[in-house]
């Protein structure tokens, strides 16, 4: 697409955006009616849908990607703010969460149940913030979705163009950009109540500001406080080696997991001439929650016990530049930025204390300076600190020549520091970390990811009809942890300050006792045959490589973990019919998994990486859209994705057989079916435009676990299926909208965890004895108003 082109939508698109369609959540009909010459492939037919996935503009029903893209009024028509609002719109995509900012995801069953640890492999997904990673070691950004182009969602190895951290796909946060052709601006009130819970409300504004005709500025703030659901209740444990009784009566309350979320973005855009546009932006974001997010599954319903305060702050942003221009005949791109990040947090471990005591004796270990047995129960108190910078430069050439490629650089720069203080009030100096009072437990690291690559993809149109594509990416990846993990010296004689081989400690710690490194260098590649059977129908075939670098074990006695890869073979379609009315996509894949990464709790509760044999997975994916009359829409998204061991995994091969995992095993997270239905009907009510809208989404069952002992303890996650409401009027620039999400108050088991390992030393259930789910949100009953100007 050439750049005047791109301009003219542009514009297009800001006159849109003027007129209310853009950020609107009850858009009228003679709205969609005034754009939809400038959105839609044909009269009367589905809008088109434009994607940046291969890193330049182009329909998505051109890109030969399985690839769902979710734009602005879709957006605001199903009330996504977060991730977990368009994760469920994604069939293809799992996740496991603990609350707001602490998840991880997936694509396409490529998931082994790890635990995310800060010392355990990086995300095998990349997420995106327009052209900048934002994905941290330990799990991506909760990025606020208010004014947004669209959320692109890549399924399968992205590591030609996307590199480490898109070994199974990639997400995509496309952001409204500022606009020199005309000022937009609006607002959006909400208020929400929780059945059972409590009350919320938030409010969100934009304005696009014209400078000159060559320049904007656009501002983007929201503030949200989102109802809490989940009761802290009470619950008493008399620890036997103390012989004391504990309750947690002063932190009894209900509807604890409130959640405030505010931010803001600011975007400049600079057209220096015909050729050059510099856009630099910041955003930022801070999030605040209290209590937990999760349930006790052997508890009253929507409750859970702690005898800590609990809570975390996750302050972020991220400051970025991108510059385009043309070089001779060629599209120049830089793509840099860099974030910061910081998250404090304050959690309970009294599951710990407590089953370790009743069941092993634990609590003799625990005793103050007198010598005398005490309360042994533990928390934690952690600050993480994340820095990441990334710079790519690419250039590419003109799609309208029959060879045509894009070529780039990439380089990253990730630093994630450690603070993990684990305490026991009281307890006796001789035992406490040295420095830190009542810290039996101290992890101070420093951790650092390096990334270099090369890449590029060169097509080559055979004829009119058939197009072969061949890419590469280069890369080398550098991984290092160093600080101190461990006890006292007076409390252990073979972990933390006893093995220091440095007495100088990083940020307070009192030595270190732990300095490795790793690097490695390969290459993936991807093969595609695209063939346009008519101007509206393609099939195409492709092989395609994704690639997470390996990494630190930090037990001194385990060596690094490798590198694990991920091959995939597709076959898929995009097609349009019946006048452009009727859309259907999809795709078939098999993909060999090879020397999966698995990170499980070791003894002492230390996080251990192995290299856990081979996988495959095979599946389908597909999505239709119809426009079934002008007034009347119905899209909908399923995914079938059966993935299984192909070997037996052995955490000890000398302890084999039995297996820890058997050959066959189901991979675990993802679910073997996961769909969703939507259907939008716009109607003339007076001198209203109105609407109606339902979805429905269904969840198959899952395991959280890929160990048969641990499944045998845990069960598996049931199928749920959620169905949303929504009906609204608009006159003009405002609009008026009543929605009901978890209609039927379905108490969906998002992810099953426990506080530490399932199982005990021998092997009988430990903290697999009270297991936590993050569930859903009960149903919520909302009313929002938009305006526009």
């Amino acid at each position: 697409m050439t750049r005047s082109r791109r301009r003219k939508l542009d514009r297009e698109s800001a006159r849109a955006r003027a007129a209310g369609m853009y950020g609107v959540s009850a858009v009228s009909a003679a709205v969609m009616a005034a754009v939809a010459p400038a959105q839609a492939q044909t009269s009367g037919g589905l809008e088109e849908v434009i994607v940046t996935a291969q890193k330049r503009e182009e329909s998505l029903q051109n890109v030969p990607l399985s690839i769902q893209a979710i734009g602005t009024e879709k957006l605001e028509q199903l009330h996504v703010t977060r991730f977990d609002d368009y994760v469920k719109y994604l069939p293809s995509v799992a996740y496991q969460s603990i609350g707001p900012g602490a998840t991880a995801v997936y694509f396409r069953g490529v998931a082994s149940g790890e635990n995310s640890n800060h010392s355990g492999p990086v995300p095998s997904v990349g997420i995106y913030l327009d052209e900048q990673p934002i994905t941290t070691i330990q799990g991506s950004l909760d990025v606020r979705i208010y004014d947004v182009a669209r959320v692109e969602a890549l399924a399968g190895p992205q590591g030609t163009l996307y590199g480490a951290s898109s070994q199974a796909g990639t997400i995509r946060i496309i952001t409204n950009k500022p606009d020199p052709s005309a000022f937009a601006a609006g607002f959006d009130l909400e208020g929400t109540t929780v059945d059972g819970g409590s009350e919320g409300y938030s409010a969100e504004g934009f304005v696009n500001l014209p400078i000159n005709d060559r320049a904007a500025l656009r501002l983007v703030g929201w503030y949200a406080q989102d109802p809490g659901y989940i009761d802290n209740v009470l619950l008493e444990r008399t620890f036997p080696t103390w012989g004391g009784t504990i309750d947690n009566s002063a932190l009894v309350e209900e509807d604890q997991n409130e959640l405030e979320t505010y931010g803001a973005r600011a975007a400049l855009r600079i057209d220096l001439n015909d050729s050059w546009t510099i856009t630099p932006q910041l955003m930022a974001q801070e999030q605040n929650t209290k209590g937990s997010f999760l349930v006790d599954k052997n508890g009253a319903d929507l409750s859970y016990s702690a005898f800590k305060p609990v809570g975390a702050k996750d302050n972020w942003y991220q400051a970025a530049l991108t510059i385009e221009g043309k070089l001779a005949n060629l599209d120049f791109v830089y793509a840099g930025s860099y974030l910061d990040r910081k998250v404090d947090t304050d959690n309970e471990y009294n599951d710990y204390s407590y089953y370790y005591d009743v069941l092993h004796g634990y609590g003799a270990y625990w005793y103050d300076n007198n010598g005398d047995f005490i309360d042994p129960s533990q928390y934690f108190i952690g600050e993480d600190t994340f820095t990441k910078q990334s710079h790519e430069i690419r250039l590419s050439s003109s799609q309208d020549n029959r060879v045509y490629f894009v070529a780039g650089l990439f380089y990253q720069l990730q630093k994630h520091g450690i603070e993990q203080n684990y305490k026991i009030d009281g307890l006796a100096d001789a035992l406490t970390v040295t420095g830190w009072p009542d810290t039996i437990w101290l992890t101070q690291q420093e951790r650092r990811d390096e990334d270099y690559a090369a890449f590029g993809e060169v097509t080559f149109n055979v004829n009119d009809r058939l197009s072969l594509t061949g890419g590469v990416r280069f890369f080398e990846a550098e991984s290092s942890l160093k600080g101190f993990f461990g006890f006292s010296a007076g409390y252990s004689s073979g972990t933390g300050e006893a093995v220091c081989f440095d007495p100088v400690g990083i940020n307070g710690a009192p030595c270190t006792n732990l300095d490795k490194e790793t690097d490695e260098s390969g290459e993936t590649i991807k093969l595609n045959a695209t063939y346009r059977v008519t101007e509206d129908k393609l099939f195409y075939v492709t092989y395609s490589e994704g690639f997470r670098p390996g990494g630190i074990n930090r037990r001194g006695n385990l060596p690094p973990y490798e590198a694990d890869y991920l091959e995939n073979y597709e076959f898929g379609w995009k097609t349009t019919w019946a006048d452009g009315r009727f859309r259907f996509n999809g795709a078939l894949f098999q993909q060999d998994w090879d020397d999966i990464q698995f990170s499980y709790l070791g003894s002492n509760g230390l996080t251990e990486i192995r290299n856990a044999g081979k996988a495959q997975i095979r599946g389908l994916e597909a999505d239709v859209s119809w426009a079934v009359t002008p007034a009347l829409r119905l899209t909908g998204g399923l995914a079938y994705i059966d993935g299984e061991l192909k070997e037996d995994y052995c955490i000890d091969a000398s302890a084999c057989p039995p297996p820890d995992a058997s050959r066959g095993t189901q991979l675990p997270v993802t679910p073997e079916w996961k769909g969703n239905a939507i259907a939008r009907y716009q109607f003339t009510l007076g001198t209203f435009d109105s609407f109606v809208q339902g979805s429905v989404v269904y969840n198959g069952e899952a395991w959280s676990d890929l160990r048969d002992a641990d499944r045998a303890v845990l069960g598996k996650q049931d199928a749920y299926t959620i169905a949303d409401f929504s009906a609204g009027i608009a006159r003009g620039p405002w609009g008026l909208e009543l929605f009901v999400n978890n209609v039927f108050d379905e108490r969906a088991d998002l992810f099953t965890t426990s506080q530490c390992s399932i199982l005990g030393p021998d092997g009988l259930p430990l903290c697999g004895l009270r297991p936590y789910s993050y569930v859903a949100q009960p149903r919520t009953i909302g009313l929002r108003y938009s305006h526009k100007f």
